[in-house]
């Protein structure tokens, strides 16, 4: 009785494990010509569009020249696209370009005081990105991303300038990069 008891649980077992071997394999079987692509940033990218190319952004704002600012965006630009697609990026014109300029570079007075003087200034950076698809054309547009930052009066502009530099840009970049791959 012992003997025929394990003999049923082996056959059972055995059926068992036939079975779940033959749903593995439909399982894989069906999911062979499904292609899944994740992403942690959101973006959206066809699987047609192999390449990316960045122009360089001259800087036409009037006023306040930084002279390294067209070529920090440009770098920007080029870093923030290697760090979050699987694109190759070229010179030349790719599937995806990107193209524009430095629009305005300025600081102004805000909060003005009781005293006359302005208690914070306003730095802006504003940069104009045409982008062109050719895969899917659709998607193109010509737009200006601009973002700024508050810093204290009191304090001179050539002193914190390069930081304020540096996380405007880091935004604009994640500005064109979501208009571009996100969809927002």
């Amino acid at each position: 009785m012992i003997v025929e008891s394990m003999v049923k649980t082996g056959k059972n077992d055995y059926q068992l494990s036939l079975i779940s071997l033959l749903f593995t394999c439909c399982l894989f079987a069906s999911l062979a010509g499904c292609k899944v692509s994740y992403s942690f940033t959101g973006a959206s990218v066809s699987p047609e569009i192999k390449t990316i190319s960045v122009q360089y952004f001259p800087n036409r704002s009037r006023g306040v020249v930084n002279p390294t600012l067209s070529q920090d965006f440009t770098d920007a630009l080029k870093d923030r696209f290697k760090a979050q697609t699987s694109l190759e990026l070229i010179n030349g014109i790719g599937d995806v370009n990107f193209e524009g300029e430095i629009t305005n570079y300025r600081t102004q007075p805000m909060a003005i005081t009781g005293t006359e003087r302005a208690a914070l200034t306003r730095f802006t950076i504003s940069i104009s990105v045409k982008y062109s698809n050719i895969i899917d054309p659709e998607g193109n547009f010509d737009a200006t991303f601009s973002r700024y930052e508050d810093f204290e009066s009191s304090i001179d502009f050539s002193s914190v300038e390069a930081d304020l530099v540096e996380k405007i840009l880091d935004q604009i970049t994640e500005d064109v990069f979501n208009r571009a791959f996100v969809n927002w």
